[in-house]
């Protein structure tokens, strides 16, 4: 997924810098706003044992599938799906199922489809008429499925991630759900196709919440706290609302041209300029680990000599830091950003004992 904030291409630079810091033996592994688990998935790939968390109920579901699950499941009770002759699992199979269902009009074909919303104020082309009942028809079988004690736990968050993954590549948008693009671009042109996501082979054990972090940081314990909180006005909820809607498949409510939907109760106080320092004080202060590492910019809430400060109080404070090509929702060459490139800040603390 092109998702906001990924840390993907500075993951060589935050190993060496975790690398560089760390002298105790360390075995635990904690990132407290994950996201879609990038870097969970990076250091679960190395051996650590991981605490992922995030508030949003989508990422929840991505994490606990790529990082929770450590072996690809079998779905052994889904007896009735015949094994296709050029699969290589029954993952495979199983979405080879899903991907051939025709397709219901369901929420996100009435509200995010131009045939669902032609008759309603806001015509909305989130994405095609097909790919949307398609969604809603794969949705409503996973949850069928799993009502009928057909999937384990794990298999019922694999296959939800699965068509998270999947339906994210045919979004009709620039990246991001805040907007949806006037015309069907090519690849929202294209037919679903639900495809099988990679598990990373561990043999450790693996906890994954969905909990506001400064609540869960009073109740764990890691040895490497990895903190990539908001560091702007941006709400995640908002910009990924129908992320949320399709694993939630909750039919809430919505308001507005993008029909957004209510989402109050995940407002991160990171985003807000008001809250931020109490919220990152109080994390910081709550957190039982040896090492406390912090990815945040120059254009965040926070200022550099603020963060250094509520740090330094845990013991041992340094910062890095590396320029990064800033995140672009867009290929749009008339919209003006502040600048092409962003200062990118590992902050750490060997925490005082």
């Amino acid at each position: 997924m092109n998702y906001i904030g990924s840390k993907k291409r500075l993951l060589a630079f935050i190993e060496e810098k975790i690398n560089e810091i760390v002298d105790k033996p360390v075995s635990i592994f904690c990132d407290l706003f994950a996201g879609t688990g990038v870097v969970g998935a990076f250091f679960k790939e190395k051996g650590y044992s991981l605490i992922a968390n995030d508030l949003q109920y989508y990422s929840y579901v991505l994490n606990k599938s790529t990082l929770g699950i450590n072996t690809e499941p079998k779905f052994e009770k889904l007896t009735f799906i015949e094994n296709s002759k050029n699969s290589k699992s029954p993952a495979e199979n199983v979405c080879a199922y899903l991907t051939s269902l025709e397709g219901r009009k369901g929420f996100i074909y009435k509200n995010y489809a131009a045939g669902g919303t032609k008759s309603k104020e806001f015509k909305r082309t989130y994405f095609s008429d097909e790919n949307a009942k398609k969604c809603d028809d794969i949705r409503e079988k996973i949850e069928d499925w799993n009502s009928k004690n057909l999937l384990t736990d794990e298999e019922y968050f694999y296959l939800l991630a699965c068509l998270i993954q999947s339906i994210d590549l045919y979004a009709n948008t620039a990246s991001l759900y805040g907007a949806y693009l006037k015309k069907l671009k090519k690849t929202a042109l294209a037919t679903l196709v639900i495809k099988p996501i990679k598990i990373i082979p561990s043999t450790k054990k693996h906890a994954i919440y969905n909990m506001d972090s400064n609540k869960l940081a009073k109740k764990i314990k890691a040895d490497i706290f990895y903190l990539d909180p908001p560091y702007n006005h941006r709400q995640y909820g908002a910009n990924y609302h129908i992320l949320e809607t399709i694993a939630c498949m909750d039919s809430p409510k919505i308001r507005g041209k993008t029909g957004q939907r209510e989402q109050s109760d995940k407002r991160s106080s990171y985003c807000l300029k008001r809250e931020v320092k109490k919220a990152f004080s109080e994390l910081i202060e709550s957190l039982d680990g040896k090492y406390i590492f912090l990815s945040y910019n120059n254009e965040g809430l926070l200022s550099l000599d603020e963060v250094k400060d509520i740090m330094s109080q845990r013991g041992e404070y340094g910062v890095f830091k590396k320029k990064y090509q800033r995140f672009k929702a867009d290929k749009d060459d008339k919209r003006v950003y502040k600048a092409k490139n962003t200062e990118e800040y590992l902050h750490y603390v060997k925490v005082r004992t």
